[in-house]
């Protein structure tokens, strides 16, 4: 009876698989149909046209590749790309049919640099001659920033400017850790390799206070610098503004002449009707118009590769959001063996994360100099394996803001021996040789084995010393006096000769064109990704009903990220910087 109701259930569960495959597959001709008559359709741009920024998910260094099967299920994107949104406004500022832009309620999402890069860009727009109009009903500092920009800026009535500086905030865990029987053992090379002091005490060390106030500092003040260009205010008198609070009402903020006007929503919009100067305006999304202005057109035959690397450095594969070797040295790889590739514009925007996984792209890179050109533009941030990766390059390209440096390495175990205990539970071990258990969790971490991560830990901090050496032409000594793990500015790492230049992803380019001696070139972007079943799913399954995207302190995703330690032991030792600065 069981063989019959095996082989019922079998063919029932058979049945459906294959009744949703076939679902699955009109749903994706179907789609596929409506992208092409989409695309076959032009975006209407009309004359007096204004472009609306409003864009409310995170601003990325590049657009997450879309597929037609998510196109057709109308799965929004979850980011948006500096790489279509820049060139898209320097096409604006020639199109003879956009009279300006308006930037309305733009939760502004992405980091100081990108934000830095999108307000660059907004900036020579209006050396079109064209305005640029902002409103929000409330302003959010790095808002702020980014609108600070426009020509006249607007708020609500009810709405305020929340101008007050940066600060951040860091979880300190050892108390926690003893009360709770879980911890960390910890083994770091470098005073300043603070990514594990959360783990080690319960207060802030003196020398990781002063590296964050230190690159904390010279953020504010390039973004001070920017704002008090587009506001004719003094950088005095801007953080006394910060200091006093005053935008906290709508009121004060025009008082203190952060703003230009008090107004509501539909008020603004007649704003820019008398702006333009035209009855017969009309609103186009900027997301929309990126479809018309396409990427970076160039010409000739003459390519540069950017090749985007995104996110925490792990041994394996990657993806979009996370850099794997695998992907990275296949793009190489491809690009090396392209004649019309003149040069490579790498484009960083990592923590860091596996020393092993970072020393191999590494060394892929090493091996493309030969032939190519290789210039990095830093992101956000290119810190600890992110500079790794950086190290080698012909030249090193970062904004003022980005956080980079964090020369220094580290080894990071969870341990669970003390609530093991109280609970009653006791690993017992069968071995042949006296090593060969290495590390349980279950057991304090003996010293023979600290010995061991030691002599590991030293020996990559050795090796990287030695690529940052070589690379920026310095001795080990001179690296070794500004790494130890200490995490600069962009600026900061341009004075003592980390970084090359100041500027973004365009500077990096015409850096890249210059090295190679063309003029006249295209670029074109890696790795690419396939459209494959698995990770149309993963796009599916996201959210309530599949893999959350809860924002949690850097230490407390440090701590639950360490169950990668054991699936693969290449990523044990980390080079890595679990920080974040977040403007609010």
């Amino acid at each position: 009876m069981s063989f019959f109701k095996n082989l019922i259930s079998s063919a029932l569960g058979t049945f459906i698989a294959l009744g949703l495959l076939f679902v699955f597959m009109l749903v994706f001709i179907a789609g596929s149909i409506a992208v092409l008559e989409e695309e076959g359709e032009a975006v209407n741009v009309t004359n007096n046209t204004v472009l609306v920024f409003d864009m409310k998910a995170p601003i990325q260094d590049r657009a997450p590749q879309t597929f037609a099967f998510a196109e057709a299920l109308a799965l929004k994107p979850e980011a948006y790309g500096l790489n279509s949104i820049l060139p898209a406004i320097e096409y604006a500022a020639k199109d003879d049919r956009i009279s300006g832009i308006s930037i309305q309620n733009m939760y502004a999402l992405g980091g100081v640099s990108n934000m830095m890069a999108l307000r660059g860009a907004l900036k020579k727009f209006k050396e079109s001659g064209k305005f640029i109009y902002a409103y929000g009903d409330f302003f959010g500092q790095s808002d702020y920033y980014l609108a600070s920009v426009a020509d006249s800026l607007f708020v609500h009535p009810e709405g305020l400017v929340n101008f007050r500086g940066l600060s951040g905030e860091i979880l300190y865990l050892k108390t926690a850790q003893e009360k709770s029987g879980i911890s960390m053992e910890v083994i770091r090379n470098g005073k300043y390799k603070s990514a594990v002091e959360p783990f080690l005490d319960d207060t802030m060390s003196a020398e990781n206070r002063q590296q964050i106030q230190s690159y904390m500092n010279s953020i504010w003040k390039n973004l001070l610098v920017d704002i008090s260009e587009s506001r004719g205010l003094t950088i005095q008198e801007l953080n006394a503004r910060a200091d006093n609070l005053s935008g906290l009402t709508a009121q004060r903020a025009l008082t203190a002449a952060l703003i230009d006007g008090i107004t509501t929503r539909r008020a603004y919009e007649e704003k820019i009707e008398v702006a333009v100067q035209d009855d017969d305006i009309a609103f186009t999304d900027f997301t929309d118009y990126i479809r018309v202005a396409g990427g970076r057109k160039g010409k000739g035959p003459n390519r540069i590769a950017v090749v985007y690397a995104q996110g925490e450095i792990l041994y394996g594969e990657g993806s979009t959001e996370i850099i794997g070797q695998e992907k990275i040295i296949e793009a190489l790889r491809k690009i090396g063996k392209k004649k019309n590739i003149k040069a490579v514009v790498l484009r960083i925007n990592s923590p860091g994360g596996s020393a092993l996984a970072s020393e191999l792209i590494w060394e892929e890179i090493e091996h493309l100099k030969k032939t190519k050109k290789v210039v990095v533009s830093m992101g956000n941030v290119a810190a600890s394996g992110g500079y790794y990766i950086a190290a080698n390059a012909h030249e090193i390209i970062a904004e003022p803001t980005t956080i980079t440096g964090s020369i220094g390495v580290w080894g990071l175990l969870p341990n669970v021996n003390r609530l093991a205990s109280r609970w009653g539970i006791n690993a017992e071990h069968v071995t042949t040789n006296k090593q060969a258990l290495q590390y349980s969790p279950f057991e304090p971490l003996s010293n023979a084995t600290r010995q061991e991560l030691k002599v590991g830990i030293n020996q990559v901090y050795q090796t990287f010393l030695t690529r940052v050496a070589i690379g920026r032409n310095m001795t080990k000594n001179q690296v070794h006096e500004i790494a130890q793990g200490r995490v600069w500015s962009g600026e900061e790492a341009k004075e003592i000769g980390l970084v090359d230049h100041l500027g973004g992803l365009e500077t990096a380019l015409t850096r890249a064109a210059a090295l190679a001696e063309i003029e006249d070139y295209k670029t074109t972007s890696y790795p690419k990704y396939e459209e494959d079943f698995e990770s149309i799913m993963g796009e599916l399954f996201k959210g309530p009903f599949g893999k959350l995207k809860i924002p949690l302190p850097p230490e407390v995703s440090l701590l639950l990220s360490q169950k990668d330690v054991f699936q693969n032991p290449a990523n044990q030792i980390q080079a890595r910087l679990p920080y974040t600065l977040n403007i609010n």
